[in-house]
C-alpha cells in the first residue's frame, strides 16, 4: 500500500500529522499512507474519548507514531524535524468541554498551536495544514456564510480556534511559513466521536436507547463527511507546494443545511430502527445555525464536497453495526 501511489521520490512528502490517532487524524493519516506518504503521528491520547488506539490500529506498522503532546515543546520539535508538512488537527475539541474546563481548551488550542507553528519554523517545515472550525464565527444569520462574515465565537473552543487561526496568519505575515487554515463544519463519519450527535444518536438507535434533543431540534447544521474533510487538507497540501492559499483561510462544509429534527428522521428511516425521543433544556454555547459558503475553497482549492448526508449515513451505520470503533 504504501508508495503505490507515488511516481517518483520527489513526490513522496514527509507529513506529521498531530492529533492523528483522532477521528479525523487516524482518516487524514490512512489516506497520506494510500497516496505513498510517509507518515508521523503526533497523539497523547488524552482520555477525552476512548477509541484512538482502535482508530490507527490498521496503519500502525506503516506509521512512525510518537506519544507525546504538542505541549511539550522537546518531542514537538523532534517531531517535526525534517518534515515537508505538518497537518495540525490535535485540539481540545468539543463547544461543551470548553465550557466545563476553558482553560484546557485555551491551552491546547492557543499554546499548542503557537508551539506547532514554532516547531514548524524552527524545523524548516514547507508548510502547516491547520484544523479550524466553524465555531470562529458564532450566532450567523439563515444565510450561507462565507469566510469575510464577522466573527464572534460564543464559547471558549470558537474564540480558542479563531486564535489559533491568527497566529497562523501571523507566522507567515512575519515569517513566510506556508499556512492554511480550514474550517470545518459539523464533521461525521465512521469513528465519529462518542461525544458528537450523530454517534449518540446512532448508539441509541442501535442499542434501544433514548434519543435526546437539546431545544426544539430546529437547530441547523451543515453536516460535512470526514472524506471530504481528508480531500480538503489533501488540497491544501497540493496548494502550499504550488505556493498558493499563504496565509489563506477557507471554510469546508458541505453547502447544504438539515435540522436536527430532519437529521434524527433520516437516521431513523436508514437504520431501520425507532427509539423514543425527547426534547430538553438547550445547551449554553450550541449556535442556531452552521452553514458554509464552500465558493472560495472550490475556486482556490479545487475542493468539491462528494458525499452527501444519505450517504454518508448509511455508511456511518454500516461501521456502527460491524461493531467497529
Amino acid at each position: 500500500m504504501v508508495g503505490r501511489s507515488c511516481r517518483n521520490r520527489a513526490d513522496r512528502m514527509k507529513c506529521l500529522v498531530t492529533g492523528g490517532a483522532g477521528f479525523i487524524g487516524s482518516h487524514l493519516s490512512e489516506r497520506l499512507l494510500e497516496l505513498g506518504h510517509e507518515v508521523t503521528i503526533l497523539d497523547n491520547f488524552d482520555k477525552y474519548y476512548e477509541g484512538k488506539e482502535r482508530n490507527i490500529e490498521s496503519i500502525v506498522n506503516d506509521i512512525h507514531l510518537i506519544n507525546g503532546s504538542i505541549l511539550d515543546t522537546p518531542v514537538l520539535n523532534k517531531a517535526a524535524k525534517d518534515m515537508d508538512f505538518i497537518f495540525h488537527q490535535a485540539a481540545q475539541a468539543g463547544v461543551r468541554a470548553s465550557l466545563d474546563n476553558p482553560l484546557k481548551t485555551i491551552t491546547t488550542n492557543i499554546t499548542g498551536t503557537v508551539n506547532v507553528l514554532h516547531a514548524a519554523r524552527e524545523q524548516h517545515v514547507k508548510g502547516v495544514i491547520n484544523a479550524s472550525s466553524s465555531s470562529v464565527y458564532g450566532e450567523i444569520p439563515r444565510e450561507r456564510i462565507t469566510e469575510e462574515h464577522a466573527k464572534d465565537p460564543i464559547s471558549p473552543y470558537g474564540l480558542s480556534k479563531l486564535t489559533a487561526e491568527r497566529y497562523l496568519a501571523m507566522f507567515h505575515e512575519l515569517f513566510g511559513l506556508q499556512t492554511i487554515s480550514l474550517r470545518y463544519f459539523t464533521v461525521y463519519g465512521r469513528r465519529h466521536r462518542p461525544d458528537m450527535a450523530i454517534r449518540i444518536f446512532g448508539e441509541a438507535l442501535k442499542n434501544g436507547g433514548t434519543i435526546r434533543i437539546f431545544g426544539d431540534g430546529e437547530q441547523m447544521r451543515d453536516f460535512t463527511h470526514v472524506s471530504d474533510i481528508v480531500e480538503a487538507n489533501l488540497l491544501s497540501m497540493k496548494a502550499a507546494k504550488e505556493g498558493k492559499g499563504k496565509g489563506q483561510v477557507y471554510n469546508i462544509g458541505g453547502g447544504n443545511t438539515v435540522s436536527v429534527n430532519d437529521l434524527v428522521s433520516r437516521m431513523i428511516r436508514i437504520s431501520g430502527n425507532n427509539t423514543d425521543i425527547i426534547h430538553e433544556d438547550e445547551k449554553q454555547g450550541d449556535v442556531k445555525i452552521t452553514w458554509a459558503d464552500n465558493f472560495k475553497a472550490r475556486q482556490e482549492l479545487g475542493w468539491r464536497p462528494k458525499i452527501g448526508l444519505d450517504e454518508g449515513l448509511e455508511d456511518f451505520f454500516e461501521w456502527l453495526e460491524a461493531g467497529k470503533r
